[in-house]
């Protein structure tokens, strides 16, 4: 039985509603999708980090571990090198030792020289007296005792010259003892001890420092220990993120080929609803498509006249060297028709908010997603927030996404896409985004994108 008009125009109808149905579901989960892609990248590459540093740390335990054994064989050497020096300091204590001993031997002997040459002063000098009693003895005699006068003048003369020689010695040995002496204390002050001299000093000095370097030995050794585990740990890591890596690999291969899949059936339903709507059937869509159109012609003539004015040349329409607005987040750019954009896209963009209450957003934008002038709600200036920065500043923006580019670089009549629109601070809204191209000087230069919630 054939359809009449009416009830062909109404499957037709609830086939665009279906249509329309179909490309909400294939956007969330196209979205959705996307958002699990952006997160398994960043988990990817926090592995990829996470890898690096690990092969660090197993790199620098292995350093740690191998100046460790250095350091321990080097103490090893050093400690008997020490050892032996202070060996050799021992004999030089017990060399010092026997100097002050033999440096008081001879302060002894000095002594005893000192009394003999007394003893033999002494001598000297008695006998001295009896030759001179001899001799008084010898001239009382007359000629008998002349002989015997003679011996006594011999005997005097040789008591005079032992005495002088006694006088030297006792001189001499004075001096030697008072340098002796001093040598001694020299010796005692450098080298000696009040309880145990040299040797005793030397001796607590190697105890001293056999325990000291013992203790740094074995710490040394505790050190090369520890990075021993150190490196086993980081080894069993290594190979836990590794075998994680490969699994988030293939998680990340498997969600791409998904991510593909729905992005073609959300491509497959936004044809569907284009097809429809170029068939002539009114849909739900036809009044925002005329609506933008018309907007996107307005504005590319509106730009013309600025050409032709003189007030921007061509080429400066279209500029394409964004430079970076400093300290912007997200990162915002200008150009040089910026001012002309300012002054004549507001009253158009701000006008097709009124077509539906339906209506989000209203902004035309280059080949290149770039956003120069957005509707007044979304182009407060920055704060200090870049969540906040993101959902109420998005002019001066490029949104280069998937839907942007589309939209920028259509050239057909208009192009309708469904997406999840990023409001900030993890937000996401549904919505539709129909386009129309703006061109200037038959030059296509972007377009004007018009943003809608589901009805």
């Amino acid at each position: 039985m054939p359809y009449d008009q009416g009830q062909i125009h109404a499957t037709l109808s609830e086939f665009v509603r279906q249509a329309g149905g179909l490309g909400r579901e294939a956007a969330d989960i196209a979205g959705a999708l996307d958002d699990l892609g952006a997160i398994n990248r960043s988990q990817s590459e926090a592995f990829d980090k996470l890898f690096e540093d690990i092969r660090g740390m197993v790199s620098s335990n292995q350093s740690i571990s191998h100046e460790a054994r250095e350091a321990e064989t080097l103490a090893g050497q050093t400690r008997g090198r020490v050892e032996s020096a202070l060996a050799e300091t021992r004999m030089l204590a017990s060399a010092v030792s026997r100097v002050e001993e033999g440096i008081s031997s001879v302060g002894v002997a000095l002594k005893q020289v000192a009394r003999a040459a007394d003893e033999i002063g002494q001598i000297a000098f008695q006998t001295r007296i009896v030759a001179f009693n001899a001799s008084v003895e010898a001239v009382r005699a007359g000629e008998a005792g002349k002989g015997f006068g003679v011996v006594a003048d011999a005997v005097k003369d040789l008591a005079q010259r032992v005495q002088s020689s006694s006088q030297l010695i006792s001189n001499t040995v004075s001096q030697l003892d008072q340098r002796v002496e001093a040598l001694a204390k020299e010796v005692e002050a450098e080298h000696g001890g009040k309880q145990g001299g040299a040797e005793a000093a030397v001796d607590a000095a190697i105890e001293a420092f056999r325990s000291a370097f013992g203790a740094v030995a074995a710490k040394i050794h505790h050190i090369s220990s520890q990075a021993d585990g150190n490196l086993t740990a980081c080894d069993n890591v290594l190979n836990a993120v590794q075998a994680l890596d490969k699994d988030v690999e293939t998680s990340s291969r498997t969600l791409e080929a998904s991510r593909g899949r729905a992005h073609a059936l959300l491509g497959l339903s936004e044809n569907l609803i284009e097809i429809t709507t170029h068939s002539g059937l009114e849909t739900e869509d036809s009044p925002y498509i005329s609506a933008v159109v018309e907007a996107a012609n307005e504005i590319g003539l509106l730009f013309e006249d600025a050409v032709d004015d003189g007030r921007i040349s061509l080429n400066d329409l279209f500029d394409e060297n964004y430079l970076p607005v400093a300290g912007s987040n997200p990162a915002q750019q200008t150009t040089r028709y910026l001012r002309l954009s300012d002054a004549v896209l507001p009253p158009i963009q701000e006008s097709m908010l009124n077509v539906s209450p339906q209506v989000v957003f209203c902004a035309a934008i280059d080949r290149n997603g770039y956003l120069p002038t957005h509707n007044l709600k979304f182009s407060k200036p920055q704060g200090r927030n870049p969540e906040w920065n993101a959902a109420n500043c998005r002019n001066r923006r490029i949104f280069n996404d998937r839907t942007g580019l589309a939209a920028g670089r259509n050239e057909k009549p208009f192009l309708l896409q469904t997406y999840r629109r990023d409001m900030g601070g993890g937000k996401h809204v549904l919505m539709k985004d129909l386009s129309a191209p703006i061109y200037i000087k038959g030059r296509h230069w972007g377009g004007l994108r018009l943003g809608y919630r589901f009805e």
